[in-house]
């Protein structure tokens, strides 16, 4: 055994246990609280195998999937959560979080740091169809922890019907036997009031 090989993956292993900690805007579906990056990965891990069923491609690897969800948000570590709807933080989103990937996989012994980071590179591109199901499910988690709590985070930053259609598309693209429930979900969110309709929509008089 490479004992300096074993110290590195346990410093990665502790460190990442920060994740634990980053909130994120959303709250648990019971409403107790704001969910945090590790509930949030889980989340999505657990709703790539329970859906992979409706994938659009069916070469979508399960396995790729799930190590894609649990890595790609390990660099909001550093560089905290930035909330889908702000305009002024995803101006430097794609900064703090290529300085925090260069930080945090530098942990790991050499070619496993390479091998996440790929994984994190591949889900943020969206080009294959591993990290298109993988998005879709990023996509579609927040929808419904949306759609439990009454639009809480929507509410909250004024966010439009529009806005949201933009943010979803990846799973009408990925899984698109889903799009039809997520269409309903959307019509019944702006017919209740937790979101702004088009027509209210500024950019859109």
């Amino acid at each position: 055994m490479d004992k300096r090989r074993l110290e590195k993956q346990i410093n990665f292993l502790a460190e990442i246990d920060k994740m634990k900690s980053v909130y994120r805007q959303t709250l648990l579906m019971d409403r107790s609280r704001r969910e945090t990056d590790a509930e949030h990965s889980w989340h999505l891990a657990m709703m790539a195998m329970t859906l992979l069923e409706y994938r659009q491609d069916p070469s979508a690897d399960l396995l790729r999937v799930l190590r894609m969800v649990l890595v790609h948000d390990l660099v909001e570590i550093y560089a905290g959560d930035t909330f889908a709807y702000d305009p002024e933080g995803n101006k430097t989103k794609e900064k703090r979080e290529k300085e925090a990937a260069d930080r945090l996989f530098a942990i790991l012994p050499e070619e496993q740091g390479a091998e996440y980071r790929a994984l994190w590179e591949e889900f943020d591109r969206q080009e294959t169809p591993d990290a298109r199901f993988a998005v879709a499910m990023d996509r579609l988690q927040p929808f419904l922890s949306n759609y439990m709590t009454q639009g809480h985070t929507w509410k909250l930053g004024h966010v439009t019907e529009d806005q949201v259609r933009g943010r979803v598309g990846m799973i009408r693209e990925a899984v698109p036997e889903i799009w039809p429930w997520v269409e309903e979900m959307l019509a019944e969110c702006v017919q209740k009031g937790w979101l702004i309709p088009a027509s209210r929509d500024p950019q859109h008089p």
